[in-house]
């Protein structure tokens, strides 16, 4: 085994803007690169290795290859590969959306529900996003609001900063707004029930569906209860610092503020890093590979191996 350096599939949704493509450099010959999937097994985008005797393969194909030793005791206790992660770059507005916990999506769509974790990775200024509500109302408000449009009045709006993160529960409604840029986790799902869309079209000249029975089913409407923003412990050490971002049964995540050489080992859990700025030098063995902005590198659990650099990075694992 060895640490795969991943090239993410690139999605092109009608909401994105290009700076995944100039200022991240993901490859895509789409002219809006809107998501990401920096580290993904999903079946609607796999992320493909580059480096090695597996180059030219999925991420799933290694996994498959290597076995459970690859993903870790943790990490393979799950039924299939747990997380998903993405660049987001909102030039628009996304639609108002709502995702299922696991026992309901297993039951309707046949795949795990989707607890989330968002981190403001850049904003425009004034930029706001939707999480939850803003009071607490009833099911029949909710569906009546939806069907008025006049859903967004109790949205509760928060203004953004860069740094700013969000843990959005399984059953939360939420929308990122435009002119944000968002590095997410997430539980490696892709049902996502829209609730409102503000009219637009897609692609083929018609109003995008929505979800309005199924995320009647699901939607929480009470106002968040977690704390958002500027949160996260914060513990520096010699090569830098590190952010504690979330903690959950599906996955846990840090900004690493890398200042110095780190060790890179975990013998329970696979560890995923997304250089969100700066470049790092990845050594392992005789091997170095030198990982810059906007790269996605698995490495697999237990693997030894070391970080030299200056860089922001995600770090993330079960």
């Amino acid at each position: 085994m060895y640490p795969l350096i991943l090239e993410p599939p690139v999605k092109d949704y009608l909401w994105g803007g290009t700076k995944l493509k100039s200022d991240f450099n993901l490859k895509t010959d789409k002219e809006k690169a809107a998501e990401g999937w920096m580290l993904s097994c999903h079946k609607d985008g796999e992320s493909v290795i580059q480096n090695g005797e597996l180059s030219g393969k999925t991420l799933s194909f290694a996994i498959e290859l290597w076995g459970a030793a690859a993903l870790g005791e943790k990490a393979a206790s799950f039924s299939a590969f747990p997380i998903l992660i993405k660049l987001i770059d909102a030039k628009q507005k996304l639609s108002v959306q709502v995702h299922p916990d696991d026992e309901y999506a297993l039951r309707v769509e046949g795949e795990f529900g989707k607890n989330e974790m968002w981190y403001v990775v850049d904003c425009e200024e004034g930029s706001s996003l939707i999480y939850g509500f803003n009071k607490t109302l009833g099911k029949e408000e909710f569906e009546r609001r939806i069907r008025a449009n006049t859903l967004e009045d109790v949205c509760n709006f928060v203004p953004v900063k860069k740094g700013d993160v969000f843990f959005i529960s399984a059953g939360t409604l939420h929308a990122i707004g435009e002119g944000i840029l968002i590095a997410e986790v997430q539980q490696s799902s892709n049902s996502t029930y829209r609730v409102s869309d503000y009219g637009r079209l897609g692609a083929d000249g018609k109003p995008r569906p929505l979800h309005i029975e199924k995320a009647l089913d699901v939607t929480k409407t009470t106002p968040p209860t977690l704390p958002y923003g500027a949160v996260g412990d914060v513990a520096e050490f010699e090569y830098g610092s590190e952010r504690e971002l979330a903690s959950c049964e599906f996955f846990s995540a840090k900004i690493l503020n890398l200042c110095g050489t780190k060790e890179i080992s975990y013998p329970d859990s696979f560890i995923s890093l997304v250089v969100l700025d700066g470049e790092f030098t990845l050594s392992f063995g005789k091997e170095k590979i030198l990982c810059k902005k906007g790269q996605s590198i698995f490495i697999p659990a237990g693997l030894c191996a070391s970080i030299s650099g200056t860089a922001e990075i995600l770090y993330s694992y079960i």
